[in-house]
């Protein structure tokens, strides 16, 4: 990821975290999935630990942090489990052992758990909508979302909407650069082509008028003449200059060609 791509993703978390649910039952729970940060260690998850522990009641701080993971997302599986709190437990988890990464327009979010608290997260989430793709991965349980429209409205839905704004922004200044550069690529490609052709035309149009094989003032010398003067414009233009319409000086240029063709077919035989 680029610089500014890293400090987008901070931004989103440092969003996510200054989050204070208004249910005691959500701030409890998303407690329990920041408890177990994994080998993380980020200032933001720190003080939204201390800013929920203290808009909260007592917890059951005997279970290891693992243990407590483990045990909400059991709860949140169950199909009469609430989507505050299952959003909650989603947004600590990815706080605490999420990884999003933007790149060139981009984007993957995945968590690592255990394979136990993997599978019931799975669950939750598929209940609610956002389903991720389960795998494994050096023992671990992986979560991996990669539809960017899907990352999107669930980071959004979690509360990172101001993040997802600038994200979204971004995108559509990358389309319309993306669309300008295609845009200019083939009109320089088109340009290309009709400079060739035009110098082709006119080295047909200097050949025939060295011949001296065009009648004078016909229609096919008064068209290699005006190539010959401008090898660079457009058929339309050059048309527009002899007072022809596009597709008479169009036909005009391929008999042009055609009959420099034959002159240099017959100079080559013996």
């Amino acid at each position: 990821m680029s610089r500014s791509e890293r400090d987008l993703v901070s931004a989103l978390r440092h969003e996510l975290a200054a989050i204070t649910p208004q249910r005691k039952c959500c701030r409890v729970t998303e407690l329990d999935a920041l408890a177990d940060p994994g080998r993380r260690s980020d200032v933001a998850i720190a003080r939204t630990v201390h800013r929920l522990s203290s808009a909260s009641a007592s917890r059951d701080v005997e279970a290891s942090p693992g243990d407590r993971a483990l045990k909400r997302a059991r709860m949140l599986a169950d199909t009469d489990a609430s989507s505050h709190c299952r959003s909650a437990f989603l947004r600590g988890r990815i706080l605490s052992r999420g990884s999003l990464s933007l790149a060139s327009g981009r984007i993957h979010l995945e968590l690592v758990l255990t394979q136990a608290e993997a599978r019931h997260v799975v669950t939750a989430i598929t209940d609610e909508g956002v389903p991720g793709v389960f795998r494994v991965r050096r023992g671990r349980g992986v979560i991996v979302w990669k539809d960017r429209t899907e990352i999107l409205d669930l980071l959004r839905r979690l509360g990172a909407g101001s993040s997802i704004a600038e994200i979204e922004a971004r995108g559509v200044v990358r389309q319309i650069r993306g669309e300008l550069n295609r845009s200019v690529n083939a009109e320089t490609a088109n340009l290309q082509r009709a400079v060739h052709a035009g110098m082709r035309q006119a080295r047909a149009a200097a050949e025939l008028l060295e011949e001296g094989g065009l009648p004078l003032g016909g229609l096919l010398q008064r068209v290699s003449a005006a190539r010959l003067a401008n090898p660079e414009a457009t058929i339309a233009e050059l048309g527009e200059t002899l007072g022809l319409s596009r597709g008479v000086a169009q036909r005009a240029l391929a008999t042009i060609e055609r009959q420099a063709a034959a002159l240099r077919e017959e100079a080559a035989l013996p």
